[in-house]
């Protein structure tokens, strides 16, 4: 498919190309207009090979929502294949001597491929909103005496919602910082907030919205001067920036692994406490795998030491082995190489809307300076919903919308080439450009 027969060539600029990173010696001389460009990149790509590893249906779409949910490893078929027939099929109920850790194991491969965290701090068990909830009761319990807890009004709606429900449970002051333009939460804003009758601080590391990166080092450090634990929601971030929770200070944290994590829709999610908290912590759900002798079947609960004291039941073996295939994938690749593609790609959309877009009555909902932003750009058009739904209908591009306004592009480095996310942000231009999106309806149409 090269395009949708409107009057913009494809392979042509709709605006003139104006130079791009004239100060980088990896962009100049070459226009991030050009096709040319993206196919370089591609050619310089230390991880274009990693690309051959996934399923991919149809290779003329250009699959620009690995935000949302990442494509599907080869290697995961073989490996969930493998588990049905070998183990499951094989050993039936033997095969829990083998499986019945593999939460914990599995955390631990996530923590040294994403999260810069050290063996038994990580448990890959239930989904984020639970763990959410786990972590955020255990957090205000840890500080009594303290009635407050502090969000931001761009917070993921789960995170918030919980929220809400723990503050009337408990009868808790939330206060909600409000939303800015970027979505950024910075120090001058939160610092005025903070006393001794804070619990608990939570933010996104990565905003779900515009792509903004909240620096958690920083943060959680102000955070720490009140007295107050922080909670970091990892959702967006984890497998598209590196993050160093060790050295970083962090308490707990939270997240999933279906979207830059590719390990399948409803895959588990997981939790990250630290060392320093454990023992400090106790979540609400007291399940007979975070028993200290579990197979004893004792009459009271007696909590397990370290991170196992954290896992309510038994483990999800078919999400566990999806986890392991696609993240022992990323380790190989190595954070920091995805978090550089990230960077590049990101860099080479704000380049195609300020070339492309912004004529067209976009505007930009992401911070322009790399190190605060993550693996995906927002852009925001008053149309964006009507946009969204042509772009999947008649340009075979896929991208998400969110409320109220925002379509969110995103790389994902290891399935996505930056040929892909050039020809989907062509596709938009012309699409927009002509006027072919208002002949689509949006009757019916489900906001994804």
């Amino acid at each position: 498919m090269r395009g949708l027969g409107v009057r913009v060539p494809w392979s042509a600029p709709l605006f003139l190309p104006t130079p791009y990173g004239e100060t980088s010696d990896t962009l100049a001389p070459m226009s991030a207009l050009e096709r040319s460009y993206a196919e370089h990149l591609d050619r310089e790509d230390s991880l274009a090979h990693f690309r051959e590893r996934f399923y991919i249906a149809d290779p003329e779409v250009c699959y620009l929502d690995g935000n949302s949910l990442g494509r599907l490893p080869l290697h995961t078929i073989d490996v969930i294949n493998e588990l049905m027939l070998k183990e499951w099929g094989g050993e039936v109920v033997d095969g829990w001597h083998h499986w019945l850790d593999e939460s914990q194991s599995t955390g631990d491969l996530i923590g040294r491929a994403a999260l810069g965290a050290a063996a038994g701090q990580v448990l890959a068990t239930d989904t984020t909103s639970v763990n959410f909830y786990q972590l955020a009761t255990a957090a205000i319990k840890a500080r009594p005496g303290r009635t407050t807890v502090i969000t931001d009004e761009s917070n993921f709606p789960t995170d918030r919602y919980i929220l809400q429900g723990l503050a009337k449970e408990h009868g808790l002051n939330l206060v909600i910082i409000p939303n800015s333009d970027d979505e950024l939460i910075t120090s001058e804003k939160l610092k005025p907030l903070l006393n001794d009758d804070v619990a608990l601080v939570t933010f996104q590391v990565v905003q779900y919205r515009a792509g903004a990166r909240n620096n958690v080092r920083e943060l959680t450090e102000l955070i720490h001067s009140c007295g107050a634990i922080a909670l970091w929601d990892a959702s967006h971030s984890v497998g598209s920036v590196a993050m160093n929770y060790d050295a970083d200070g962090v308490d707990i944290s939270v997240g999933c692994t279906y979207k830059y994590g590719n390990a399948g829709p409803g895959a588990p999610g997981w939790l990250y406490v630290s060392k320093k908290m454990q023992s400090e912590l106790q979540v609400p759900i007291q399940g007979w795998f975070a028993q200290a002798n579990q197979f004893g079947m004792g009459p009271k609960f007696d909590r397990a030491d370290g991170i196992k004291g954290f896992q309510i039941a038994t483990p999800p073996i078919f999400g566990l082995r999806s986890i392991q295939s696609s993240f022992g994938m990323m380790e190989e690749a190595g954070i920091a190489a995805i978090e550089a593609k990230c960077a590049k790609g990101t860099e080479m959309m704000i380049a195609l809307f300020d070339g492309w877009l912004r004529e067209l009555g976009f505007e930009l909902g992401t911070p322009r300076d790399p190190s605060r932003r993550g693996g995906h750009v927002s852009l925001l058009h008053p149309d964006a919903f009507q946009i969204s739904v042509a772009m999947r209908t008649l340009a075979k591009v896929i991208p998400d919308f969110r409320n109220p306004n925002a379509i969110r592009l995103a790389i994902s480095p290891l399935p996505t080439s930056y040929v892909e996310v050039w020809d989907g942000f062509a596709r938009l231009r012309d699409l927009v450009a002509s006027g072919e999106f208002t002949k689509v309806s949006t009757s019916g149409a489900k906001v994804l």
